[in-house]
């Protein structure tokens, strides 16, 4: 299909500060690559995200694919942001039409999205402002993570970081998350220890980076450092792995709103691990990203 003139169309959407630009691959002049990535991501020199939508791509094993790529080029095998993100987008672009109850319903029935993290089943209210994933069920073992060492839960295990011996946990959700409980949140802890958890080799496909505050039973605080993006104002898998580890902990209940530094999203913890995460989605901007 030929793509629109003046250059390659994108949306740019942000949910609680973390941006993605939805890019739709027939308007691509040719393969995506990572310094293509790279360009448009940038602050400086390009449109400027935390990452890039590439969808609706077909798929057999759901209503709709999506590839989710990091700033640096990588890709994300899943994103609850990006994903709810994606979901407007599908609610805007009118692609949701058969998923809607009645002509006039501001809310779609269950839809599912294909990612390389697993299919995720996903919901929109409020006229796509809302949205709704059931994110999967959080797998605290070694190998799914993956990580090093002989098969375990990885719970209650220490790393010495800076200096400080840090408690921590990980958990998958498609992708992988360390989750450090630390007493003292702050952005300058994520940005100093997060990008030295991320490549330790224990971790064999790097790893995100949670700083977990447990405030009380209803209400937990992280900071955020990214695999492959970094330091992130909010992130949708990110406050699931976190509540996720508190429950598991016990020191949460199977409702919380977690607290970004961008903002509060909620999520809701089976007596399984499966994951229910839901929040605000608002568009930014549409444009032309120019050839050159």
């Amino acid at each position: 299909m030929k793509r629109a003139a003046p250059g390659i169309p994108f949306v740019k959407y942000q949910a609680l500060g973390n941006d993605y630009l939805v890019v739709q691959p027939e308007d691509l002049p040719e393969p995506i690559s990572a310094g293509w990535i790279q360009r448009l991501t940038d602050r400086h020199y390009g449109v400027g995200a935390d990452g890039v939508l590439l969808g609706p791509l077909p798929v057999d094993t759901a209503d709709f694919g999506l590839q989710i790529f990091n700033p640096d080029g990588s890709e994300a095998e899943k994103s609850g942001n990006g994903l709810r993100i994606f979901a407007r987008f599908l609610w805007e672009a009118g692609l949701l039409e058969k998923f809607k109850t009645r002509p006039t319903d501001q809310e779609t029935a269950d839809f599912r999205i294909q990612t390389a993290g697993g299919v995720v089943t996903a919901r929109v209210e409020q006229n796509g402002r809302w949205a709704t994933l059931a994110m999967g069920q959080a797998d605290f073992s070694s190998a799914s993570i993956p990580m090093s060492g002989l098969d375990r839960a990885v719970v209650n295990e220490t790393i010495c970081v800076d200096g400080e011996e840090l408690l921590f946990c990980a958990v998958s959700l498609g992708n992988p998350h360390c989750v450090v409980l630390h007493p003292r949140l702050n952005a300058e802890v994520a940005r100093r220890l997060g990008p030295v958890i991320e490549l330790d080799p224990r971790f064999l496909k790097r790893t995100n980076v949670q700083f977990l505050q447990v405030i009380d039973r209803q209400n937990l605080k992280i900071e955020i450092w990214e695999r492959g993006a970094g330091y992130t104002l909010a992130s949708g898998s990110s406050s699931c792995a976190a509540a996720a580890v508190a429950r598991r902990l016990e020191q949460c209940d199977a409702r919380v709103s977690v607290h970004n530094p961008g903002g509060v999203l909620q999520v809701t913890i089976a007596e399984d691990y499966h994951l229910v995460l839901a929040g605000p989605v608002k568009k930014v901007c549409r444009g032309w990203m120019a050839d050159e």
